[in-house]
């Protein structure tokens, strides 16, 4: 006993170093407890406040009310910020509500974050560049885009975005080069549209006396899809040349195929390009011929209201009063719910003929079933409308969509 006593005495710092530790781990294991419970409730209430807000910001956006959806999302930010996909709900709400700053520093402060994963980076570097999209910032869109791509470049997302701002601001080298990117991983095919591009690049180059060049992207484009747009191109590029029977053949299978383009082909044969004199000089005495041959052609199928209209306003250019008289006439007597603009034109020509009673009747005939004046021609896929003849539709950005509504 006295051993032990002793032994006690000897190691009494020891002994109650061990009893105060062994406390000290008794009363973190009982608090460690106590906490993680208080963690979970913590962790579920502030689950259960997120959950009413996300609903409530939910029920917002239904109702179109963004800015109150704002409001519920930025309520959830402060409750609990490492929620990511809460800062992507409102960097895209704030972006659809025009406020593109306030977007591009939600976006700009998630990739400027340590500790967050590539997928999240690369996601918000793509958001971002939205933002500048949206905001009209062009350049930086573009490098954003392009700084996406340097990442992962199957991004189909991105590279058409990166097609339709090129196709915008018609840097058709880019727009062609990106569309080529796009066909290689997007499941869509792009021939068509790349046949598009290919043609407003060899329109540019036909504008500017590069007459060569422009048969070779012509070419090109012909290949990848035989566009209505291209067709046209072809026909001016063969009067240019002299090639007189490839423009009548082109010209017969405008009208068989695609009857409704047939006037603004004469519209567009009239466009200027850069060339000495001469060169527009033969170029003008070629398109006579044509439109010659046009107003000539035996066994045409006129069955078409584009058709009839394009022969007598040929017709009346050329002096011809009396032969567009007849023509449409003879058009009225067989299609009597003829085109609103068929009329007018019917009425034109009976004033300059001065068959003043007909005039008449057939004014008020028009004024009877004139409900309303279509001065606009509109895109079949959206309904876009616009007074400018356009081949890709500005709103939806689909090509060769248009619908002819000429002007009464």
């Amino acid at each position: 006993m006295d051993a032990l006593l002793s032994w006690v005495l000897d190691n009494i710092l020891a002994i109650v170093a061990v009893a105060l530790t062994i406390v000290l781990v008794y009363h973190y294991l009982i608090e460690r407890e106590t906490v993680v419970k208080l963690s979970k409730r913590y962790r579920d209430s502030i689950f259960e406040a997120q959950s009413k807000i996300f609903l409530n910001a939910t029920q917002y956006l239904i109702s179109g009310n963004r800015d109150l959806a704002i409001r519920e999302f930025l309520n959830a930010v402060d409750l609990n910020r490492e929620t990511i996909d809460t800062y992507f709900a409102l960097g895209g709400l704030f972006r659809s509500n025009g406020e593109i700053e306030k977007a591009i520093s939600i976006h700009r402060s998630l990739i400027a974050r340590d500790h967050i994963s590539e997928a999240t980076r690369l996601r918000s570097l793509k958001e971002l560049a939205k933002d500048f999209d949206k905001g009209g910032f062009v350049d930086k869109a573009v490098e954003t885009y392009k700084d996406v791509l340097k990442i992962n470049r199957d991004q189909h997302d991105t590279i058409e975005a990166l097609c339709l701002i090129y196709e915008n601001i018609e840097d058709w080298e880019q727009a062609h080069s990106y569309r080529l990117m796009l066909s290689k991983v997007g499941q869509n095919n792009q021939s068509e549209t790349i046949s598009h591009i290919l043609v407003q690049k060899a329109k540019v180059l036909f504008e500017n006396g590069q007459f060569a060049k422009c048969q070779e992207e012509l070419s090109e484009a012909l290949r990848y899809a035989p566009s209505v747009s291209a067709k046209i191109l072809w026909l001016r590029l063969s009067l240019m040349n002299g090639n007189m029977e490839r423009a009548q053949n082109l010209l017969v299978e405008l009208i068989n195929e695609h009857p409704m383009y047939i006037t603004y082909v004469f519209v567009s044969l009239e466009e200027g390009f850069h060339g000495d004199d001469k060169v527009k000089q033969d170029y003008q005495t070629r398109m006579k011929v044509l439109k010659r041959y046009f107003l000539d052609i035996k066994g045409l199928d006129i069955s078409s209201s584009s058709v009839v209209l394009a022969k007598v306003r040929l017709f009346k250019e050329a002096g011809e009063e009396v032969e567009a008289y007849q023509l449409i006439k003879n058009w009225m007597a067989d299609n009597p719910s003829s085109s609103k603009v068929l009329m007018v034109e019917y009425i034109k020509l009976l004033i300059d003929l001065k068959k003043n009673e007909e005039v008449v009747n057939h004014t008020k005939s028009l004024l009877d079933s004139l409900h309303q004046s279509h001065t606009r021609h509109y895109c079949e896929q959206c309904g876009y409308n616009s007074d400018d003849i356009f081949w890709r539709c500005p709103q939806c950005y689909e090509w060769e969509t248009i619908k002819f509504r000429w002007k009464v």
